[in-house]
């Protein structure tokens, strides 16, 4: 009987290779060090007085450095008891508690089918690699060369070149035998019923090799090497061997190279995992191309209780990290959580270890920050809470935070975290209403924009260092109450016509939104995207309502009917819906733009009370006034565009 890959993963991860060992050895206290699932014992297999039988938890094997045997659970029993392979794989189900499948013959027939396309797959890898040898691959070479990768770490990785030619791999493959059918069921070549020859998918392209688990060829990432293609990176579609949610880049490797701290880094592409590989940090994987999803987080967790998950040094890469603190808050639990690196501006791992070296790399992870702490930091930067009003509406956002945790006790724990943090945070409050940042501890954000008194020239105090009056007034850092009109019409516009989500997907990942009901709404529509549930209007309605987003989502929609932005309804033409929305995306991009500009004018006066910077800074609020009138006329948008106002 065969068994799927899927269920002997399952109860291999189950039980703990020491659990299965350990009813047969008697560990060596000295030398076995159990929390980190690292132990040692007198070898079963031969006698000896000294401990050289070694396994370890995160990886599932045994080996003996004395008489070499090594393997897995069921080789262990195999080996040890002479049980069969079946035998073997029942007594580990039993110990897991997982019941044993029914045989099935047609699974039987897909999994022999499965072991072909892996074939396939490994011909393709071959070919790939020879052509980045060949003279067709020259450029590949110099790209490779001129990003630091020496030829011994492309070898280790697999990578290869796809030829600028629609028939190469198909062809190459043909002449050895493979079946149209194989070809296609592996997502290399381009077919369907409107196509009346398939072609090859990649052409003229960098090829990175994607594994599973156990290290077999089940897809491939392509980075073009033409400026004019649209897709700079391109992944292997869905298909039996791969499914891009479930995957992660890099991982078998890594579980391997997880070295003595025992943990995974995830970090954003495939070249910052083979560069961090090069500079000696064996343990880093990557997401495919999309966001964070939950399958991936489950499959790192398997490897590591606390991996770190590294983001790049600007905003897209810090609004990254905050989708994925939400995406994994809910599941955290003892032993499983997450901690968090946002490397400095500008800078991905990648760029920081080719210049600065890996002790550079190894001094950012150094620094990183446990998940709480990124929520917290999140919820708290640039804003100002000189209100009992601000300081309640903050404390109401974190209880709905923490409240998703599904785990009681670590809820319970998060809850106490937030609670001493606000009273920290609110407790040095004094008649003048100003703070001290150094005593909030836990932020980590010292001298930010809240600490301090701030003087015009002439005036008196301004209290705490916050946004100017207008600006406070205004919608742009409205994030508790009424929803801001702009964002959430923005955001039902890709609800309503998902289409542009796919058009304008880089723009919408940067998204940067002040109310956090709307943050969360936002993360939604992007999980759905990076989940395939964003192809029409009602499977991505479904996806939201299913993730606990139905009530935002229709706020939002009630708000957008009640002031009339008819453009971005469900019945609106996609073309008006398009123009709307890149007016909505322009005025918010000017927002935040005049939104940093008038705090950084603040700041350089409170630190600098000269004349220079108070006249900067009222030309700054006369720019941001005006802004404030254009802005307005989203509210009578739907009359003033000539149109009916509909509800």
């Amino acid at each position: 009987m065969r068994f799927s890959d899927s269920f002997l993963d399952e109860i291999r991860d189950r039980v703990p290779i020491s659990s299965l060992i350990g009813t047969r050895v008697s560990w060596d206290r000295r030398k076995t060090n159990a929390s980190r699932g690292d132990y040692w014992a007198c070898c079963p297999f031969h006698g000896e007085k000294s401990p050289s039988f070694h396994c370890e938890d995160k990886k599932g094997r045994y080996h003996c450095f004395g008489c070499g045997v090594s393997g897995d659970h069921f080789r262990f029993l195999s080996e040890l008891d002479g049980l069969s392979f079946p035998e073997a794989v029942e007594r580990v189900a039993e110990m897991a508690g997982v019941p044993m499948p029914a045989r099935d013959p047609m699974a039987e027939k897909r999994d022999k089918e499965r072991a072909s396309l892996h074939d396939v797959m490994e011909m393709a890898t071959a070919f790939f690699e020879d052509q980045l040898q060949n003279a067709a691959g020259a450029k590949a070479r110099a790209y490779l060369r001129d990003r630091g990768l020496t030829s011994v770490t492309q070898r280790e990785f697999r990578l290869g070149y796809a030829p600028d030619s629609r028939n190469a791999l198909k062809e190459h493959l043909a002449a050895k035998g493979v079946d149209k059918t194989q070809i296609e069921a592996c997502g290399l070549v381009v077919f369907g019923e409107d196509i009346p020859v398939s072609y090859d998918r990649f052409r003229d392209r960098v090829m990175f090799p994607i594994e599973d688990t156990r290290g077999r060829i089940i897809a491939f990432g392509g980075r073009a090497m033409s400026s004019e293609v649209s897709a700079k990176y391109l992944n292997s579609p869905d298909t039996e061997l791969f499914h891009k949610g479930n995957v992660v880049y890099n991982f078998a490797r890594a579980r391997k190279g997880q070295g003595k701290d025992g943990t995974l880094i995830l970090v954003e592409g495939y070249m910052d995992v083979i560069a961090l590989a090069q500079a000696g940090f064996t343990n880093a994987v990557a997401p495919l191309g999309t966001a964070l999803t939950e399958n991936q987080m489950e499959l790192i967790w398997r490897a590591t209780g606390e991996p770190v998950l590294c983001f790049d040094g600007d905003g897209a890469g810090q609004r990254a990290a905050w989708r994925a603190a939400d995406l994994i808050l809910p599941t955290v639990a003892a032993g499983r959580t997450a901690r968090f690196v946002l490397l400095p501006e500008g800078k991905d791992p990648d760029d920081l270890v080719r210049e600065q070296g890996s002790e550079a790399f190894r001094r950012v992870l150094g620094d990183a920050r446990p998940l709480g702490d990124l929520i917290w930091s999140r919820e708290t930067g640039g804003q100002v809470f000189e209100t009992p009003e601000r300081r309640a509406a903050l404390e109401q956002v974190l209880r709905e935070i923490t409240g998703r945790i599904k785990d009681e006790s670590v809820r319970r724990h998060y809850q106490q975290d937030m609670r001493d943090r606000v009273h920290s945070f609110f407790g040095s409050t004094r008649p003048n209403n100003r703070y001290n940042n150094n005593d909030r501890g836990g932020s980590g954000r010292g001298g930010d924009n809240r600490g301090g008194g701030n003087t015009r020239p002439g005036g008196g105090s301004r209290g705490p260092m916050a946004v100017s009056e207008s600006l406070t007034r205004s919608a742009l850092v409205k994030n508790s109450g009424a929803l801001p009109i702009r964002e959430a019409a923005m955001l039902v516009a890709l609800v309503n016509h998902p289409g542009l989500i796919d058009a304008f997907f880089d723009d919408i990942e940067r998204l940067e939104l002040d109310h956090p009901v709307l943050r969360h709404l936002h993360a939604g529509i992007l999980d759905a995207a990076a989940h395939h549930a964003a192809g029409d209007r009602q499977a991505l309605s479904d996806y939201l309502t299913n993730s606990g987003l139905s009530e935002p989502l229709e706020k939002a929609s009630l708000l957008v009917r009640r002031v009339g932005i008819w453009t971005v309804l469900e019945d609106a033409d996609i073309a008006d819906t398009r123009d709307a929305f890149l007016q909505l995306l322009y005025l918010h991009r000017s927002a935040s733009t005049l939104h940093r500009e008038l705090k950084a004018a603040e700041l350089a006066l409170a630190s600098d009370t000269t004349e220079e910077n108070f006249r900067h800074l009222l030309d700054i609020q006369a720019q941001f006034r005006e802004f404030q009138a254009v802005d307005a006329l989203i509210d009578g948008f739907g009359i003033s565009s000539g149109r009916a106002r509909q509800s």
